[in-house]
Formats: structure tokens, C-alpha cells, sequence
């Protein structure tokens, strides 16, 4: 256990040391216990901690304070030992399993990675696609939990190619018809790694859908037009343009303009959702959507 004098040093002992739970007095020197909480939960590192405020303070809008911030528990002076650890033992139990899911989604953005890595023209592709797909869904405001599901699918759209072999994987002439059957079937493979993560629900459709096309013509499952999941359009739409323009062996990459002028060639084709294209398009010009425009695509988007 380690004890800190002031909300200060509360603060250095979190960037020093490996904290599981943290007891917090609302009433300290220098920072109040409210306003370390906030500076934790501002950190990616620490904002999953779990936190324990504790207080001599009777007031209610003390308590109130303590509730919007988000505080896991709450406790007033004079405190019962048993009771605060068994809210203790409790708020462990949680904090273990959450740190659970974290090394899992970890270990799968590493896997991830480690394919990528496997071509070096695909270096920072699953970077890009994260952040290009949370952008779509920031322009059309799309909930946080879609948002996160964008991010993470970036990351591991394309984990089932842990399935494929790396002969045909890496093969750099097209593939026949039985090598482009194996090569079709990571997306079901993908699904099927990540689906024992319940974080990772949303990020399932991606995972799997994200080569449907909106004429049907995709795979795995020739979905067609609103069929497909609009987490997985976002994506699609975002994978295609990466791949234009990024070099490959067989050319070099192309400019946005001519990238966006193939994809609106496709999307006439029957290949792309036009609505988010249109957003997308927006994005990479700098252009931006005006109110009227944006009310627009999402309008199409979620009437879907």
C-alpha cells in the first residue's frame, strides 16, 4: 500500500508506480481530491483505475460533486472497515477483469500489426484506417461506442489473415480461384478470433463485412446496399482509398484526386455507398461538410 500526503504526490505516485485502486480524500493540500480525480480520469493510463472517494464532508452537493464526476464508489466519514473492504474487494474484481479485456484487445492489435509488418507496403495501414474511419464517424456523429468500434476495427479489420498461408498471403501476382477462396475466408476468421471479447461486439460487422459491396457483389456474405453494417461501409470506403494511395509493387500510389476519382468511377459501379464517399471525400479535401450537407448524409446514413 502507499500513502500520499497531498493530491500532488497522489498524482507522482500514479505516473510512478503500478496503482489497482486508488482511496481518495476529497479534502487534501494543495489538490482536493476532486480535482485529482479529474487529472486521472484525463489519462489514458490512469482513467480505468478505480476510485474510491472518501470524505468527512456531509454536505449533499459534496456527494452530488462526487456522483457527476463518475467516482466508482463514495463513502463518508466515519467509515466501517468491513464495509470499505468489501467495496474494496469489489472494485478489484472489476478493475482485474477490465485489465483483462485491455491485454486481450493488446495482444490482438499486436497480432494485427505483426501481419501488417509482414508487407512492407502496408506499413501504418491499420493506423491510418483508424483514424480515417473515426473521422467519418466524428463528421456524422456517430455514438462513442461506434466510434470505438472504427478505431478498433481499423486495427484488426484483417486479423484472420493469421489464417491464411503466408505463400499466399504475400504472393505478389493474382491469385487463383482456390487461393482466392482461403484468402476470402479471413474475414470469418477474423470474426471468429475476436468474438470471445464482448468489447468487441461492435466491431464484429467490421471484422467480418468490410469487403461487401453495395451491389451485392462483396463477400463473405454478398450483402447488399443497407445490408451491409454502416460501421463496415465507413471502413470499406476508407480501405479502398489507403490501398490507392500507398505504393504497391505492381505501382506507384496515386494522388487523392485521382484515388477519389476511381472510387466515384466504383461507387458508380455499384461498389460503394455514395453517402459516405461524399462525407469521406470531404474530409480528405479539407473541404468539410456544411451544416446543410452534413445533415444530409446522416439523415441517408441512419434512415437506413
Amino acid at each position: 500500500m502507499l500513502c500520499a500526503s497531498n493530491g500532488s504526490q497522489a498524482l507522482e505516485l500514479l505516473r510512478t508506480s503500478e496503482i489497482d485502486l486508488v482511496l481518495l480524500d476529497v479534502v487534501m493540500p494543495q489538490l482536493n481530491g476532486f480535482q485529482v480525480y479529474k487529472e486521472m480520469k484525463s489519462k489514458p493510463e490512469t482513467r480505468l483505475i478505480p476510485i474510491v472517494l472518501v470524505t468527512g464532508l456531509t454536505h449533499e452537493e459534496d456527494r452530488i460533486q462526487g456522483m457527476v464526476c463518475g467516482a466508482d464508489d463514495f463513502l463518508s466519514k466515519p467509515i466501517s472497515k468491513q464495509e470499505l473492504l468489501a467495496r474494496v474487494q469489489s472494485l478489484l474484481r472489476v478493475k482485474k477483469f477490465t485489465d483483462e479485456l485491455d491485454n486481450a484487445e493488446t495482444v490482438l492489435s499486436s497480432l494485427a500489426l505483426g501481419i501488417e509488418a509482414k508487407d512492407p507496403y502496408t506499413e501504418g495501414h491499420c493506423d491510418r484506417l483508424s483514424k480515417y474511419s473515426v473521422r467519418v464517424g466524428e463528421t456524422l456523429g456517430l455514438p462513442a461506442h461506434l466510434r470505438i468500434a472504427l478505431r478498433r476495427g481499423g486495427l484488426v479489420h484483417d486479423i484472420g489473415k493469421l489464417a491464411v498461408p503466408e505463400h499466399i498471403l504475400l504472393k505478389p501476382g493474382p491469385l487463383n480461384d482456390e487461393e482466392r477462396k482461403i484468402m476470402e475466408h479471413h474475414t470469418i476468421a477474423g470474426e471468429r478470433i475476436c468474438a470471445p471479447l464482448r468489447s468487441f461486439r461492435h466491431v464484429l460487422p467490421i471484422i467480418r463485412h468490410h469487403h461487401e459491396k453495395w451491389d451485392g457483389s462483396g463477400y463473405p456474405d454478398g450483402l447488399k446496399g443497407d445490408q451491409i453494417p454502416l460501421t463496415a461501409r465507413i471502413l470499406q470506403v476508407t480501405d479502398v482509398y489507403d490501398a490507392l494511395t500507398t505504393n504497391r509493387p505492381y505501382r506507384q500510389a496515386l494522388s487523392s484526386d485521382r484515388a477519389l476519382t476511381i472510387m466515384w468511377e466504383e461507387a458508380k459501379r455499384g461498389w460503394w455507398d455514395t453517402s459516405i464517399l461524399e462525407v469521406f471525400e470531404a474530409i480528405v479535401l479539407g473541404s468539410g461538410l456544411d451544416n446543410d450537407a452534413q445533415h444530409a448524409a446522416v439523415t441517408r446514413l441512419t434512415d437506413a
